[in-house]
């Protein structure tokens, strides 16, 4: 069982919250290892999960009710399907005088729960995203083997992807486990939150965003191509992102510099699942790919939002691009310091990797500049760091 196998990074997150806040929302896409997670640390509250219709169908039907099944402390799995409930844990909260840790939430979709939460639990619920697993869970720990050793578990992972059932179970069959949490994805999640007519639209158009992670996403490109509206692509562009499949990576910019680009790059929750999009169903197929490049630097990207998360850092997460189309792959500013990241699936980088680099440091002359590849060795480019891509966390910036 995958709980006897990750610690995850997030737990003491999740204690701190608990002991502090009389709620605790935990979100995150299905199957991140959420309801692992909670029966680990919450083994004494009561469970009530809402995928089950008769369970939710009372806490719809007769909160009461459902509180006297299921008395606090309690975990909710699934909030997002009975938001009536939010109310009636308010009440129950301010009741109690906020005694910590009493409802523990989940969800896996942002569309109906949030505004309830914003507007009920506001000051008396802390929210933790929870993501597929991140290297230190997947390795336990341990350091990622040198050479080609750890190349190949680079390459094995990355086609695979980060769920942590495909993990625990290393004989499952990936491709089979990706296309049923497609299926499910599309049949549930999507249609509990819009009426879409033509699901086959969906997928179209999300197979059509794949070959499209690590690149400027143009919208109305994709519409075309889907044969729906650009109206239609902004609102299911907005539902990957409330159920976590996507992420958007916004371009950087300040009061002293012209917003020379608009247009945000998109990238995907996890790779495995990118891979599947994109038909690679084994590592060979990854290697010599036309899209191996984009799926590595997704995952570095991943590597660090996750991090981020899971630190509570303060460091925001960008992008750069100029007039000239020099880009840096990643942006991250601290309070007072910039930090560029050029993400290249190379094992010999060269000199010419690192002009987005310089470009970017013309523009912000204290920034520092990192050049992040698949070399172990120590490269001396100009006012460039080279950095092994598992050096990355190591090295990001307090």
């Amino acid at each position: 069982m995958e709980e006897d196998i990750f610690d995850r990074e997030a737990t003491q997150l999740l204690k701190d919250a608990a002991s502090q806040f009389p709620a605790v929302l935990v979100t995150g896409p299905r199957q991140a290892g959420k309801t692992t997670l909670l029966r680990q640390q919450f083994p004494n509250h009561s469970w009530a999960s809402l995928d089950d219709l008769e369970v939710r169908d009372i806490a719809i039907r007769d909160p009461e009710l459902f509180f006297s099944q299921f008395p606090a402390p309690v975990v909710i799995d699934e909030i997002q399907y009975a938001p009536e409930l939010l109310s009636y844990i308010k009440q129950r909260i301010d009741k109690a005088r906020r005694i910590p840790g009493q409802f523990i939430l989940t969800r896996s979709q942002t569309f109906q729960i949030m505004k309830g939460v914003s507007e009920s639990l506001a000051g008396r619920i802390g929210i933790i995203d929870l993501y597929p697993l991140n290297w230190k869970e997947l390795l336990r720990g341990k350091p990622l083997p040198k050479g080609p050793g750890g190349d190949q578990l680079l390459f094995q992972t990355l086609a695979r992807g980060f769920y942590p059932e495909l993990h625990a179970l290393p004989g499952s069959n990936c491709s089979f486990w990706m296309k049923s949490y497609l299926k499910t994805y599309i049949e549930r999640d999507v249609r509990d939150i819009k009426a879409i007519a033509n699901l086959h639209d969906f997928q179209r158009f999300l197979k059509l965003l794949a070959p499209r992670a690590g690149q400027l996403l143009n919208l109305s490109e994709v519409n075309k191509e889907a044969g729906i509206s650009y109206t239609t692509a902004k609102e299911w562009l907005s539902i990957l992102e409330s159920t976590y499949i996507v992420k958007l990576l916004q371009p950087y910019h300040n009061n002293h510099t012209k917003r020379l680009v608009k247009t945000p790059k998109l990238y995907f929750v996890d790779t495995g699942l990118l891979c599947h999009l994109l038909n690679i169903r084994e590592t060979d197929q990854l290697i010599g790919s036309p899209f191996e490049g984009q799926i590595f630097e997704n995952m570095c990207i991943m590597e660090i939002i996750k991090n981020l998360e899971y630190t509570l850092s303060s460091l925001e997460c960008f992008f750069y691009r100029n007039s000239s189309k020099q880009e840096v792959d990643l942006v991250l500013k601290s309070a007072k310091n910039l930090y560029g990241y050029e993400i290249k699936f190379s094992k010999s980088p060269k000199q010419s990797m690192c002009e987005g680099l310089h470009a970017f440091q013309k523009d912000f002359p204290q920034s520092k500049l990192h050049l992040v590849s698949l070399s172990e060795k120590g490269l001396g480019f100009k006012n460039v760091s080279s950095l092994h891509w598992s050096q990355l966390l190591g090295h990001l910036p307090s």
